[in-house]
């Protein structure tokens, strides 16, 4: 039989443990709000390099074109 004490004492451990989820679900929150932030960075300066890339690479091709033109031009 659960005396009122032991009841009250069962509540308050509940509570408490209650309390410890809600903080832990937060911190969970926070930290993939922080991911998800740090993911669309990540993407953009991604998809920033590749563009880079594909302007280095065009440079380049000209360049041997160019190159190629002068010396067959030669």
């Amino acid at each position: 039989m659960n005396t009122p004490d032991a009841a009250q004492h069962e509540l308050a451990a509940l509570s408490q443990q209650l309390d410890r989820l809600l903080e832990h679900v937060h911190r969970l929150s926070e930290e993939n709000r922080s991911l998800r932030h740090s993911q669309e960075q990540l993407a953009s300066e991604r998809a920033n390099l590749l563009a880079r890339n594909e302007q280095a690479r065009s440079r380049v091709e000209a360049m041997i074109q160019r190159l190629k033109a002068l010396e067959n031009n030669g």
